[in-house]
């Protein structure tokens, strides 16, 4: 199996082949031909792609490093060795342990084999489209066969609080900032200027799903059906909530970073500026970048769709350098503009007049509530007639922008 650094070297090398192709066509100052063009973006998307894998490696690995660190034995005096005994802490009961499982329960780590798509299936072994090829006549393999799961990643950038107690997160807001300082002589003071405070209030939403398994199946199936459900009901809890941070109306539900709003990002922080009604400009990007404060560019971040990300991967600027290059070093992340980014199936991808097709923003500003931990419930007696095992998956959750100013949304002309 290939390491870490030669699938480095690898995605380096098909971004190189691309960028050939490319700087072939503009070197004969033509257009790429079809099948340059599709060679070209045949390369591209298998560079994205082993991006994708290589982020899930590396955080893969720091996730193992961390349960080996947080399982590690509490050291104990030899016998006869001066000083006391120390309490062997449970593993799990650490705090170290409860942030690694929550993170891989919402972020759906790519290594964990989980059911397939339908959310509400009730599997039965004798109905093969309904999970029955789950156990097999021939000789099985304990796996799972299913699309790859759309990464959901805003969790692992947003700041995260929990609610114990209250039923809300009261958020305290500067409205009216003071006026600069003026210079003055020794004994006065200045002008007078007004500072006021107000409060964002953040209250978490119920959310919750249920399904239902045949027990014929959890006795019979060469793999784990109950673990299976349980991590697909968590990632299928973490897809919803990354569609509500992203697009979310703030009706029972978080308010999401594309839909404006008073409450988080109103549409004074939108720029259309240097793109067409159909899309994104190089032009365009560079005016998002510098309408967002420098003071926000150290810890911002892109959000784009795979489509918008497709097309800005050929845009270049007014000296024919891309706008898009590529983390080839451990650890380096790829970039537009200097920025990281990332490629989201949620982030909006319709390429109209007037509709929203990125952002950038610090989303450290983006807060997330929760009450409630993703918490499996196993239902034994409910469905006992029909020889089924119910579960039922809960949380509360909400979330919201709560500084304007720390995002800029990019949008169509």
């Amino acid at each position: 199996m290939a390491t870490i650094a030669e699938k480095q070297h690898e995605r380096g090398q098909k971004i190189e082949q691309a960028r050939a192709i490319q700087s072939k066509a503009d070197a004969e100052s033509r257009k790429m031909s079809t099948d340059e063009g599709v060679e070209f973006d045949r390369l591209m998307e298998a560079a994205e792609q082993d991006g994708i894998q290589i982020r899930r490696e590396q955080k893969l690995a720091e996730l193992e490093t961390d349960l080996r660190r947080v399982n590690e034995p509490a050291q104990r005096p030899e016998p006869g060795e001066p000083g006391s005994y120390r309490a062997v802490q449970n593993p799990r009961a650490t705090p170290a342990y409860r942030q690694i499982f929550r993170q891989y329960l919402l972020d759906g780590p790519a290594a964990i084999h989980v059911m397939p798509h339908e959310q509400r299936a009730t599997l039965q072994m004798d109905v093969y489209t309904k999970g029955g090829a789950l156990v097999a006549p021939e000789e099985f393999v304990n796996d799972l066969i299913k699309a790859v799961d759309d990464r959901v990643f805003i969790r692992q950038l947003a700041t995260k609080y929990t609610v114990t107690s209250a039923a809300a997160l009261g958020v305290p807001t500067l409205d009216a900032d003071p006026a600069d300082a003026d210079w003055t002589t020794e004994l006065a003071t200045g002008n007078e200027t007004d500072m006021t405070f107000g409060k964002r209030e953040l209250r978490p939403h119920p959310l919750a799903k249920r399904i239902k398994v045949s027990n014929k199946l959890m006795r019979a199936a060469a793999m784990s059906p109950e673990t299976l459900v349980r991590d697909r009901l968590a990632y299928k809890f973490a897809v919803t909530q990354e569609k509500a941070f992203l697009t979310g109306t703030g009706v029972q539900q978080p308010l999401g970073v594309f839909t404006a709003s008073a409450d988080g990002i109103p549409t004074t922080q939108d720029v259309s500026t240097g793109n067409t009604g159909t899309a994104i400009g190089a032009d365009g990007l560079i005016e998002a970048k510098y309408f967002l404060k420098a003071a926000y560019w150290p810890k911002a971040e892109w959000i784009f769709s795979r489509a918008a990300a497709k097309n800005i991967r050929k845009l270049k600027d007014g000296n024919g350098n891309y706008m898009w290059a590529p983390g080839l070093t451990g650890g380096t992340p790829d970039t537009i503009l200097d920025m990281p980014y990332h490629v989201s199936e949620f982030a909006p991808s319709t390429f109209t007049t007037g509709l929203y097709v990125g952002i950038l923003g610090d989303f450290s500003n983006y807060w997330i509530v929760d009450a409630l931990d993703t918490t499996i419930q196993r239902l034994v007696e409910l469905y006992a007639e029909t020889n089924q095992t119910g579960f039922i998956g809960r949380a509360e959750v909400d979330a919201q922008p709560v500084l304007a100013e720390a995002f800029v949304r990019v949008k169509l002309g």
